[in-house]
């Protein structure tokens, strides 16, 4: 049997102070190295487990991730959406949270998506596109 706190809606929380824990820092990562599939798996592990509201933080990073693997596959309308949904999940903790430079991931993603939905589905750019964003952390 699975935990699965009560849902609610992202929002700042405390725990932004905390330090990264090592599992988040691996999934970052495997983002960073564009292991999509594996830092999906990761950040899923612990964003359900997690009763906080920074679960978001996770599960927004894993949807990026998510959107990307989308692109590279050649599914352009999973990746526009899934991009959407990581960037919505990501808002509440700009511009930082976990020493994670959320304010930076999220513009980079955010040019991204809008290049993707500029262009549209028949004319999807090759993965990886120039500035492909990674998670970079701030010390």
């Amino acid at each position: 049997m699975s935990v699965h706190p009560k849902k609610t809606a992202p929002r700042r929380t405390a725990r932004c102070d905390d330090p990264p824990s090592d599992a988040l820092l691996h999934g970052i990562d495997e983002f960073n190295r564009q292991e999509f599939f594996e830092q999906h798996e990761t950040l899923e592990g612990i964003w359900i487990h997690e009763p906080d509201a920074v679960r978001y933080l996770y599960q927004g990073i894993l949807q990026v991730g998510v959107g990307f693997y989308h692109w590279r596959r050649g599914n352009w309308r999973g990746a526009v959406a899934k991009l959407g949904h990581g960037l919505a999940k990501l808002e509440a903790y700009r511009p930082r949270c976990m020493t994670i430079d959320v304010e930076r991931l999220v513009l980079e993603t955010a040019a991204l998506r809008q290049e993707l939905e500029r262009r549209g589905p028949a004319d999807l750019p090759t993965f990886p596109p120039p500035g492909l964003p990674r998670v970079h952390r701030i010390t």
